[in-house]
């Protein structure tokens, strides 16, 4: 069952592959709600996604890849969702992967299932920049949480209202959202397991696209490690009163 669950796309300018994404999604889980933000796009992406009988949110103008999720994970909670898959726009992920992904969370293994590339064999290989990317903040990521993470910039996730209750939260990063957040959810107590998928490479627009851009998005990631590292004791201070709050009785 998958109707507690919602899917949501965030797409910008992807009105070349929105529908396929949907169709894929609708033909293999029929029963599984789907809410596309649409990230201010300019082309028609959003009539696309209607066009397909989903849910739509429309951003008036480009708030970023943060924004967009976020977005999608207040809607999750505001509609009473218990989970929520994230997958791309682009045609990156693999539509029949989801199902692995949401399978440990509702079970209860963990709060958020991160899909890997690196431990699937059948992924493409990113350019070697983003591969360095990458490298830097899987060692920065793991040894922070004191756990191996091989792909912590994937934004191929499911997740519980545990997890959608923290990441509504106003210390979400709304630009670049991706290692910074998997410490942030470390110091709140989340469980997080890595699981293979298969990715390929992007057919859309890439926020990395540009030989400055990341450059840019390693800079400010790695300021946003830090102010996060900075609220550790807030996070787990949170936590533990979430933890020992008790149960209002009637």
């Amino acid at each position: 069952m998958l109707s507690d669950t919602l899917t949501i796309i965030p797409a910008y300018n992807e009105g070349n592959n929105i529908c396929e994404i949907i169709s894929q999604l609708k033909c293999r889980y029929p029963e599984m709600p789907i809410l596309v933000v649409d990230d201010g796009s300019q082309d028609n992406t959003r009539e696309m996604a209607l066009a397909h009988h989903v849910a739509v949110i429309s951003h008036p103008f480009n708030l970023g890849y943060g924004a967009a999720i976020q977005t999608g994970y207040k809607y999750a909670l505001e509609q009473g969702f218990s989970f929520l898959a994230q997958i791309d726009a682009d045609g990156q992920h693999e539509v029949e992967d989801i199902l692995s992904l949401i399978e440990p969370v509702k079970q209860g293994h963990c709060d958020l299932a991160l899909g890997s590339r690196f431990l699937h064999a059948d992924s493409y290989k990113p350019s070697l920049m983003r591969q360095i990317g990458i490298c830097f903040f899987r060692r920065i990521t793991s040894l922070l949480t004191g756990q191996a993470l091989t792909d912590p910039t994937s934004g191929f996730q499911a997740m519980n209202s545990k997890v959608l209750n923290i990441l509504t939260r106003n210390e979400f990063p709304t630009d670049y959202p991706d290692a910074d957040v998997l410490v942030m959810l470390y110091y709140y107590g989340t469980r997080i397991k890595e699981i293979p998928v298969r990715m390929h490479s992007s057919q859309g627009n890439s926020m990395h696209r540009g030989w400055w851009r990341p450059l840019y998005y390693m800079g400010k990631l790695c300021l946003s490690l830090i102010i996060t590292c900075s609220l550790k004791n807030d996070f787990r201070k949170a936590n533990n009163r979430a933890y020992n709050k008790k149960p209002i009785k009637y």
